[in-house]
């Protein structure tokens, strides 16, 4: 530990209190009702936890600590910040267990800091940098005025919705898009994992963004081939021309309220339903069932949101669509009620994953 951070601790320890006693910290007295303090505390200054995580993203703080552990001082000269303020926001992350630090005073990666990593296939980097952005941090502290009317956060800001305002804006557009595809490929694997391809030849990606998904099931069954649909402006930076699935797949721009490529075995519509409200998810789900044939399968990726007071990840994306998207999580059976209305048959529901339930329909008789 360098001699700053060692006379601050001695100081601390010293000293018993602090200024941070004076704004709520609890003097860890061990009772219930301390203890509720403190929770309750740490829960109102949540977003800090977001703003460090962010800045160690931006900063790329785990890829200089890919050769080793290392200092504050040492990470501070390489990406060229302030090594005490870094120090100060590292030590925080290290207490939710992204980065480590030793006796030395030095931070490693754990686990969860190696998917901050630009350099592996899991990354998550880009998620979280778009997450920092202003359109994000703006709507979320107008949650209040969303519950307080019933109306998107993101809109009552910006006048128009949040995809319209990312087609205006293509930096924007490039870096949400990218943080998109970067989530959806550390799912696909799971969704792919959890289905059994093997029966069909044909798939389309509805709404698949990049294609990351359509790809990790191409890449996985050799005997198919595939169409990723979306916004021209999206299926610009697809990810499918590989040299595995050369002649196996076609990009098309389009629109998925109003058509999509007919005939395929299989469409998949994932973190799709999520971003829009039942009347839009109907429209869609009615598009896909003109289109999918009588032997044709439908299979609907989306966290379900499970009954009781478990933290879940369809609770947490369910808050994120009242702030930026005009969209909401749902129940297994909310999204049933959908397929039902737009003439499917639920048919198994697979759980893959908290942010990636599969549920398989089929063509109504």
């Amino acid at each position: 530990m360098t001699g700053t951070h060692r006379e601050a601790e001695a100081t601390r320890r010293t000293a018993g209190t602090s200024h941070g006693a004076d704004i709520g910290q609890s003097s860890g007295s061990g009772s219930k009702a301390a203890q509720a303090t403190d929770e309750l505390l740490e829960l109102s200054l949540g977003y800090l936890y977001s703003a460090a995580l962010n800045t160690a993203a931006r900063f790329r703080i785990a890829d200089h600590l890919g050769a080793g552990p290392c200092t504050a001082e040492e990470l501070a000269e390489a990406a060229g910040v302030d090594a005490s303020y870094l120090y100060r926001i590292l030590r925080l992350l290290s207490t939710k267990g992204v980065f480590r630090e030793d006796e030395e005073a030095r931070f490693r990666l754990t686990p969860l800091a190696q998917l901050l990593r630009t350099d592996t296939e899991q990354s998550l980097r880009d998620y979280v940098l778009v997450r920092g952005e202003p359109a994000f941090w703006q709507s979320a502290g107008r949650l209040h005025e969303a519950v307080r009317t019933g109306t998107n956060a993101f809109e009552s800001i910006h006048g128009v919705p949040f995809y319209d305002h990312v087609a205006a804006d293509p930096e924007l557009g490039r870096t949400f898009n990218s943080s998109m595809a970067a989530f959806s490929q550390v799912l696909s694997n799971t969704v792919v994992d959890s289905f059994d391809f093997s029966v069909c030849k044909s798939a389309v990606d509805v709404g698949g963004g990049r294609g990351g998904l359509l790809r990790t099931v191409l890449l996985h069954n050799p005997h198919m081939t595939g169409i990723l649909l979306d916004l021209e402006s999206v299926v610009a930076e697809h990810q499918l021309d590989v040299p595995e699935l050369a002649g196996r797949w076609a990009a098309v721009a389009g629109d998925f309220f109003t058509s999509v490529p007919s005939g395929a075995d299989i469409y998949l519509l994932k973190h799709v339903l999520a971003s829009w409200q039942d009347d839009e998810c109907l429209r869609i789900l009615r598009t896909c069932r003109t289109a999918i044939p009588a032997h044709g399968r439908l299979l609907v990726v989306n966290a379900l949101i499970p009954p009781g007071n478990e933290p879940h990840a369809g609770k947490t994306g369910d808050v994120l669509m009242m702030t930026v998207l005009n969209g909401r999580g749902r129940t297994r059976a909310e999204y049933e009620a959908l397929l039902v209305a737009s003439g499917f048959t639920v048919t198994r529901v697979l759980e893959a994953s908290s942010h990636a339930s599969a549920i398989e329909a089929v063509p109504a008789d």
